[in-house]
């Protein structure tokens, strides 16, 4: 069996993994120059900073016993079971959220070892040569490779909300301990997390999720909400401090759940973080359920 996944984010490297380790010829193609996706990790002043999905949280058996693996390898850490809810600053005990300290970007480039994965490459059509295509992104960037209608209908069925990230790198650490916040009825912003303690260095980096509607204000000039965000997480916590601000945007950064692990038509298949209650486990197991499917 030939088959292509369109994507190398954590869906589509389960996917690519699990096919490849049953004996399929898998390739991977994505339109970025490194793996992850929103499993993101970027450079900054000579240190990588989680930019993305802020955690992993594992209570599905199988995503926990690769979660466990990556911990044996000394490439994941339980990070905190403790976040605090704003306003009140109450800290609150839920699952345990797993962090990387080399990003969480390396887990993806992890799963990628050993695949035949090809960056930097555009795609404009569903590829013809393979018996099967995976499209393992969000729906409204599938629906650019027009699938065929079953797969577009599920596509155009998903609702996606935009975040702005700010890294806020500061001359020295004032918050005490903070891990990470949840900040509800806000105009601005969303979550806050210590990415120094979530690594594990130390680092003086905050990383603050605006809200949808910041980011949907501010899509076309991401860098003017840098500036919102920064005065949001400095009234928030108390910080006298100015930071040094820098931005990423996520267009589709959140999905609304829905209930089904992917979508088919044909050869063509649709995965990712919309198919279930939007987590990075969620991207996993949607992918490895496809590549399942095609191996049955």
């Amino acid at each position: 069996m030939d088959v292509v996944v369109v994507g190398a984010g954590i869906a589509g490297l389960s996917c690519a993994r699990a096919l490849a380790g049953a004996g399929a010829r898998v390739r991977v193609v994505e339109r970025g120059r490194v793996v992850g996706g929103r499993l993101a990790s970027k450079r900054y002043n000579g240190r990588y900073t989680d930019i993305g999905a802020a955690y992993l949280v594992a209570d599905d058996p199988g995503f926990a016993a690769l979660v466990e693996s990556w911990r044996a390898r000394g490439i994941a850490r339980p990070w905190t079971d403790t976040l605090r809810v704003y306003p009140g600053g109450a800290a609150v005990a839920g699952p345990t959220r797993w962090a990387a300290p080399g990003g969480l970007r390396s887990l993806a480039a992890d799963l990628a070892g050993g695949l035949d994965v090809r960056l930097s490459t555009e795609l404009d059509a569903i590829p013809q040569d393979a018996d099967a295509v995976v499209l393992a992104m969000p729906g409204p960037q599938a629906l650019r490779l027009s699938p065929p209608p079953a797969v577009a209908a599920a596509a155009r069925a998903q609702t996606w909300r935009p975040v702005i990230a700010a890294v806020l790198t500061y001359p020295a650490r004032e918050w005490g301990d903070l891990r990470g916040a949840f900040v509800n009825d806000h105009p601005t912003l969303a979550t806050v997390c210590d990415d120094g303690d979530r690594r594990g260095d130390g680092a003086p980096v905050l990383v603050a999720h605006s809200t949808a509607a910041l980011a949907a204000e501010h899509l076309d000039r991401p860098e003017a909400a840098g500036p919102v965000l920064a005065g949001a997480v400095g009234d928030l916590l108390g910080l006298s401090a100015e930071p040094e601000i820098a931005v990423h945007r996520w267009t589709f950064a959140q999905p609304e759940p829905s209930e089904s692990t992917h979508a088919v038509d044909g050869r063509v298949w649709l995965c990712g973080d919309a198919f279930g209650r939007p987590r990075v486990q969620t991207a996993w197991l949607s992918g490895r359920a496809v590549a399942r499917a095609l191996l049955s």
